[in-house]
């Protein structure tokens, strides 16, 4: 396209020299050994003026305009809309937290870096949650931190991603046998920031310490004995009848049931 402009730019200078220039070839031909070349030129150019001449003001005026600047596109998209708590991003910019949902807090952090237990849970985000909001994927990385404090599930991170039972794994993508290629880097890049703050400290309270999702395209079993908690972007949040550190002390324990289907089939 700039090219084009340029060449636009310099046929409009061309024509406007065109007629002087056509007087000045045609004074004296007979002794001159450029004139063929002369006339074909101002031949030339009566044939582009014409052509031109045929192009609507606008468009030539397109032609020649500036290109218009495109502006750089955010770190995060604007977040979609759920029900999660509206006030805890005041309250926690107020106590100095880790402020996971707040899209200004977290690009201004420094690249996300960490040991196994980080890469673990950044790992689920993406292909459990990449296609979520910053709200969403926080609320699947709080599931996963409410089962490390569970005595029904494994005591760290990787344990609890990497989970089989029942004839699956609690998170599918871990063994539905495709290489885990992180193909988008930005969106590795959100996983990354959400799940170091979250190690960091950020407040879980945006699953009322929910241990399972699904969503609305299944129906599983546990959903009819767990408690609701959240429904947030595509996911649906429950807390089964047991411990965990930000819910309710109401029950003890029972057996642990498998997660939903991963989000990995439906992205990529």
């Amino acid at each position: 396209m700039n090219v084009l402009k340029t060449w636009a730019g310099a046929s409009a200078l061309t024509i406007a020299l065109s007629s002087g220039l056509s007087a000045e070839v045609s004074v004296s031909q007979s002794n001159d050994p450029t004139a063929p070349i002369d006339a074909r030129l101002v031949q030339l150019l009566g044939q582009e003026r014409a052509g031109l001449a045929l192009v609507e003001g606008s468009r030539l005026a397109g032609l020649v305009a500036e290109p218009q600047k495109t502006a750089k596109r955010p770190l995060f998209a604007a977040a979609a809309s759920t029900n999660a708590p509206t006030r805890a991003a005041a309250r926690n910019a107020a106590t100095g937290a880790p402020r996971v949902t707040d899209p200004m807090w977290l690009a201004a952090q420094p690249a996300p870096k960490g040991d196994q237990q980080f890469r673990c849970l950044a790992t689920a985000l993406y292909f459990e949650a990449r296609g979520e909001s910053l709200h969403g994927q926080a609320a699947v990385a709080e599931v996963i931190l409410n089962r490390v404090e569970t005595s029904a599930y494994p005591n760290s991170i990787c344990g609890v991603v990497n989970q089989a039972g029942n004839g699956g794994c609690q998170f599918s993508f871990v063994c539905d046998g495709k290489p885990e290629t992180i193909g988008d880097r930005r969106a590795w890049d959100v996983a990354g920031r959400i799940a170091r703050a979250m190690l960091d400290g950020a407040p879980r309270e945006l699953t009322q310490g929910a241990t399972h999702f699904h969503t609305p395209a299944v129906n599983p079993k546990w959903a009819r004995s767990f408690t609701r908690t959240a429904k947030i972007g595509s996911h649906i949040f429950y807390r089964q009848p047991l411990r965990v550190a930000s819910a309710a002390p109401t029950q003890i324990a029972t057996a642990s049931a498998p997660l939903r289907q991963s989000a990995r089939t439906k992205q990529d």
